[in-house]
Order: C-alpha cells, then structure tokens, then sequence
C-alpha cells in the first residue's frame, strides 16, 4: 500500500448538462415545426392535388389500385362512380376558373377513370 493520503480528484463533468439540452431542443424542434405549419411537408393545397386525390380514390374503389390501409384491392362501383361523379361536378363548378394544365387534368383524369369504370363494370 502506499501511503498516498491524497484522495481522488474529483471531475465533474458539467457538459453533460449543455449536451442534454441541445438534444431535448432537438428532439423539440420537429414538433415545434409541424406546430408552426399544419401542414408540414404535404404537399400544397391546389386544384390538381384535389383531382389527384378523388382519382386515387377512385382507382381504388375500382379495384386497379390497392387499398392503402388494407393492402388489398376490392370493387365497390356505386363508391367509384360517386367519385367520378364528384369530379364531373367540380369540373364543372369551376369552368371558366382554371388555367390550360387543369382543364388537361380533368380531361385525362375522368377519360381514364370512365374507361376503368366501363372495364369494372363488365368484368
């Protein structure tokens, strides 16, 4: 044994402190980001995001894509139609009011949507 009567130094490590709070602000700034914008990285609000998304409902309902939270596809027509019917209306609310590329959308998108529905309803 020595006879060293020197006790340990004792370090105190205080960065510890500093480095819990730069994760706790980092594990904060997601939600204080999705807190300042609702609708964080969707997509923005237009005209073609609506058209997009009334014919991916449809496709569904027509049984060409899979159900997103079933992972299977199934037929429902009288739900497919009211989408295409859906569509056909808001082509029409807003004739007058939408630019070339939309009126190119709502052509294309009720022309494949009607010829899947004519296939639907015959197999």
């Amino acid at each position: 044994m020595s006879e060293n009567n020197e006790e340990p130094e004792l370090v105190v490590d205080n960065d510890w402190k500093s480095q819990v709070e730069k994760e706790k602000t980092l594990a904060e700034e997601p939600q204080q980001a999705a807190e300042e914008d609702p609708t964080g990285d969707l997509p923005p609000a237009s005209l073609a995001m609506l058209i997009s998304t009334f014919y991916s409902q449809a496709m569904v309902a027509l049984g060409v894509m899979e159900n997103p939270a079933t992972g299977e596809k199934s037929t429902d027509l009288r739900i497919a139609k009211h989408f295409i019917d859906t569509l056909e209306m808001l082509e029409e609310k807003t004739k007058g009011n939408t630019d070339k590329d939309e009126d190119k959308m709502f052509d294309e998108v009720l022309h494949l949507l009607r010829m899947a529905y004519v296939g639907a309803k015959k197999a």
